[in-house]
């Protein structure tokens, strides 16, 4: 198989050195830069992120990730977000009261967990569906969460969709939320696969073969 070439998004989040490190460690060729070109030209996009929505999205707006995401997918060419980095796909994120927009790639809002302990921190299983790509390989393990917010409820109608409808594994901390999304050239992950050992090399594995 021919080696990928991936970019990890530099907007100013944290985890993009240990997110090379376990993309490197799969096989792909791994850059970190917010150059433009560079991003929207590789074979996949990484899309990290950690802390707060409103200050991951200021930092994407600021390096054009928006125009560059939507340009890789208008091409159905593959993204990964991770953790924040799903979270701000989504319409808008609320933190503290105040809604913030969000890419809007799906549907839904990200709010707090309604959960007895916050943050969910450690690791857990999810609900992944069946047919799964990226978890076929690694179906009952665990996976390293770290947040307090998440997406809730899936909102995507999926007969208004005239392509085949998106996989979506579910985790449960107080209450279901969005574990992550399998959407095409789309896929994203609320928990952290470079963090999660060797269950989270092997899903960083598959979504690497999976690219084309």
């Amino acid at each position: 198989m021919t080696t990928q070439n991936i970019v990890i998004l530099d907007y100013g989040s944290g985890n993009l050195r240990s997110a090379q490190r376990a993309l490197e460690k799969v096989g792909a060729n791994v850059t970190v830069t917010a150059d433009f070109e560079s991003a929207v030209n590789a074979d996949a996009l990484v899309v990290p992120g950690v802390g707060a929505f409103a200050a991951c999205m200021r930092g994407i707006l600021e390096v054009r990730g928006d125009a560059i995401i939507d340009r890789r997918l208008t091409g159905g060419r593959p993204v990964l977000g991770i953790c924040v980095g799903m979270q701000v796909l989504f319409a808008d994120g609320v933190e503290h009261g105040t809604a913030v927009a969000g890419l809007g790639q799906w549907p839904g809002r990200v709010e707090q967990l309604a959960a007895p302990i916050l943050p969910h921190m450690g690791w857990d299983t999810v609900r992944a569906p069946v047919d799964s790509t990226i978890f076929a390989e690694v179906a009952g393990e665990r996976f390293y969460f770290v947040h307090s917010y998440g997406v809730t409820s899936w909102e995507l109608n999926e007969h208004d969709l005239n392509r085949q409808p998106p996989m979506v594994t579910w985790g449960t901390h107080g209450t279901e939320f969005v574990a992550a999304v399998e959407d095409g050239p789309l896929v994203a992950t609320q928990f952290h696969p470079e963090k999660s050992g060797d269950a989270g090399l092997a899903l960083l594995h598959a979504w690497v073969r999976s690219l084309h």
